[in-house]
């Protein structure tokens, strides 16, 4: 459905692989036509170069990784973000191969990137990166992760059109001079709400392969739409509290969390075991907290006596991100399917 999005709205569509971090995830969007990938460090960009030859990395150049920097781009078109004249200055004098410069702009997330009033240091950075036959600038990234504290459609809309605003008079302040320059979008929230992306060059969502809890809160998707779940096993059963203690705790779930109106703070909810994957999620059961390796699931007392030790409980992720990146594999249609 994203793919098709972009193709409606003419956009380059170069995914984020970060939440799936699969080479056999990644080929079916190759078999789609993808050709283009975004990832969030250069150990993932060294993992997916053996697929993927035009690779943005996502994060802030770290300027000690060099030697990768230089060894990727030597095999693979290579982008990279700068929000520094120091950064900048440290690539003119050390890359060695072509690399594509992007300018990471802060369009109210206040994590990373420059401001789009801070006209001088732009101009100082890209004045530096033109000093450099190597480094190619590409155009203005952000990343406008604050949509994900949005609980409305409306409120997503309204940091959408604000970002796009910030950047797209950004290109026009720049088009004469770079006439090739692009702007991108990258969060999941927006591209999945958005119906009009005009202005934009390119989107960068990643967290929709599998959506999560987070999302469905936001109202990105339906919580039929979240694909994946974790399998954890019944350790202990505390009938005369109502508790279940799995083996999942927060090095399997990290310790994401969301606040609900009917459960208070949760950090996963069960759903019902089917023979081929999983249903809909079970009334009063939900993950109430976690340790390092263990979760703590409250069941309404009626359930209680239908679990044992050993069964497995499905649970569907408040973060996908950060649970599949502790997963270190999928099980899908009776297949493991491997990643980074």
């Amino acid at each position: 459905m994203m793919f098709l999005k972009a193709q409606k709205n003419n956009v380059e569509f170069r995914p984020h692989f970060k939440t799936h971090q699969s080479l056999e995830i990644g080929k079916w969007y190759k078999e789609l036509g993808v050709d283009k990938i975004t990832v969030s460090s250069l150990e993932m960009a060294q993992y997916f170069s053996t697929e993927w030859k035009d690779i943005t990395v996502a994060f802030p150049v770290n300027i000690l990784e060099i030697e990768t920097i230089n060894q990727l781009s030597e095999k693979i078109m290579l982008n990279i973000l700068v929000e520094s004249i120091e950064t900048a200055r440290f690539l003119t004098q050390n890359a060695k191969n072509k690399i594509g410069i992007y300018l990471k702009i802060d369009v109210g997330y206040n994590r990373t990137g420059l401001s789009h009033t801070s006209t001088q240091q732009i101009n100082e950075i890209l004045n530096e990166i033109s000093n450099c036959a190597a480094l190619d600038f590409k155009g203005f990234l952000t990343h406008a992760g604050h949509t994900y504290k949005c609980r409305t459609k409306e409120e997503i809309l309204s940091i959408h059109n604000t970002s796009r605003k910030i950047l797209t008079d950004l290109k026009a302040k720049y088009i004469d001079r770079y006439p090739g320059l692009i702007i991108s979008i990258g969060d999941t929230p927006s591209c999945s709400v958005v119906d009009d992306f005009s202005g934009i060059d390119e989107i960068r969502p990643g967290n929709f392969v599998f959506y999560d809890l987070t999302q469905h809160q936001i109202g990105s998707c339906s919580i039929d739409q979240i694909a994946v779940a974790m399998a954890c096993p019944i350790v202990s059963i505390h009938a005369d509290r109502n508790e279940i203690v799995i083996y999942g705790g927060g090095v399997h779930f990290s310790k994401e969390r969301l606040e609900t109106d009917n459960q208070g703070t949760i950090y996963g909810t069960v759903v019902e075991q089917l023979e081929q994957g999983w249903g809909e999620p079970v009334s009063g059961m939900y993950l109430k907290s976690l340790s390092q390796e263990h979760g703590i699931v409250s069941v309404p007392e009626s359930l209680i006596r239908k679990y044992k030790i050993g069964d497995l409980l499905y649970i569907l992720p408040v973060h996908s991100c950060m649970t599949a990146n502790e997963m270190k594999s999928y099980y899908c249609n009776a297949e493991i399917i491997t990643r980074l």
